[in-house]
């Protein structure tokens, strides 16, 4: 379990980081009127697919690890079940031949989906850091 819990805690830097890459990037391809890359999308697929990965670990220590069902806990997991169909929304105009609108579309999911992960956090442990 401790090592679960551990790889969970340090995965949400993984989040961070990929989410914070993806708003400067489609921020700047955005405002530039740059055309969607596939360096966008393999952007978008780290932060969707490490949310994903953070989730089931997460979800692991909630039902299958006794993580037990306490109110915060639960609030916690209702937040990060949000964030992650939040991210999950760019599929959506992910064949759209419109830049603009996957680089705007795109930058709004992952302010969003991190916000909920941040009040998520916060929620459970109190702070972001520690």
């Amino acid at each position: 379990m401790d090592l679960i819990l551990t790889l969970h805690g340090l995965l949400r830097w993984l989040v961070a980081i990929a989410g914070i890459i993806a708003i400067i990037k489609f921020a700047i391809g955005w405002l530039t009127k740059a055309e969607y890359q596939p360096i966008d999308k393999r952007i978008m697929s780290l932060f969707t697919i490490s949310l994903d990965i953070n989730l089931l670990l997460g979800l692991i220590l909630l039902f299958g690890l006794g993580g037990g069902f306490l109110p915060d806990r639960l609030e916690h997991a209702t937040t990060m079940i949000l964030a992650v169909i939040v991210a999950h929304l760019s599929i959506i105009w992910r064949n759209s031949s419109n830049s603009a609108v996957k680089f705007r579309n795109n930058l709004i999911v992952v302010v969003i989906a991190l916000l909920l992960v941040f009040m998520g956090v916060m929620r459970l442990r109190g702070d972001w850091l520690f």
